[in-house]
């Protein structure tokens, strides 16, 4: 055995950022932290050493750019909502890719008015069982349903404003993706909106949010919402099928906005022409 230690190889001095590069890597580190766990009411949960190590720079940078903690989880806050109309795009509309492969494989059915309403049915099922368990599990839904309460804490000034403008922007984004999603699956299946209600696509999409945001935001607590049931035949189709309550919610709510428009005619014509926009 020998006392001798190994020689530490040559020390790697660590690159001197700027300002505001330091600035960015904060943020960025942040992001990612928050990323990994989702973003609470408030940002306790964060140690403001842990992101400097996080984000490889010089603490005496950090400090000098935010002197306080409270500095930098203000400006985090701000990244965090610029960052919330990709997130809230992410997820919470039909996946169109599925509803083609879903549809291009039982598209027979469209020569009935009850094959239609079946497979809109299942379109609907389908697509509210995927949404709903990718929203429950994702942690950046969780941060941007977290983003909306931290707001609501906040003292009035300059950094409310700007929190409340990215989420405004945030919301619409997702609205107007979820509106778009409805109008070509109405186009496809020949339906319009009920014209005894005075309702637009958008105002279909704001309800189908808010119908599966509520499911997301209870299901921590009522972890039942998320479990499955074979349920006998339901909005007038035959045979049965797994439906959870998130499913059942957002399908009632979509097929009580939507009707059968008397003035589309199931011809040769019109069943040439939903195979020509499945295959687009």
């Amino acid at each position: 055995m020998t006392n001798e230690q190994p020689q530490a190889g040559p020390t790697r001095r660590r690159r001197r950022f700027t300002d505001a590069e330091t600035a960015q890597r904060m943020l960025d580190a942040a992001m990612v932290m928050v990323g990994r766990t989702g973003l609470t009411v408030s940002l306790e949960h964060l140690g403001f050493e842990d992101v400097i190590r996080e984000a490889g720079v010089a603490r005496a940078a950090v400090y000098r750019r935010w002197p306080y903690k409270g500095l930098f989880f203000s400006d985090l806050l701000k990244e965090l909502a610029r960052n919330a109309p990709a997130v809230a795009g992410a997820d919470g509309r039909i996946g169109e890719e599925a509803v083609r492969r879903l549809v291009r494989d039982r598209i027979d059915r469209f020569a009935t008015a009850q094959g239609r309403r079946e497979l809109c049915v299942e379109v609907l099922r389908q697509g509210a069982l995927r949404d709903f368990e990718a929203m429950h599990a994702s942690t950046r839904w969780r941060t941007y349903i977290a983003l909306h309460a931290t707001f609501l804490s906040l003292a009035d000034g300059d950094l409310r404003q700007e929190v409340q403008a990215a989420l405004a922007v945030a919301e619409r984004d997702l609205n107007d993706r979820i509106a778009r999603s409805y109008r070509r699956l109405a186009a496809l299946f020949g339906l319009r909106l009920r014209p005894d209600l005075p309702l637009t696509f958008e105002e279909l999409a704001t309800q189908l949010s808010a119908t599966m945001r509520g499911f997301v935001l209870a299901a921590p607590a009522r972890p039942d919402l998320a479990e499955r049931q074979l349920g006998p035949g339901v909005f007038g189709v035959t045979g049965e099928a797994e439906w959870s309550r998130p499913a059942l919610g957002v399908t009632a709510t979509a097929l009580s906005f939507l009707e059968p428009d008397p003035g589309v005619e199931w011809d040769e014509e019109r069943l040439a022409r939903v195979r020509r926009m499945l295959g687009e």
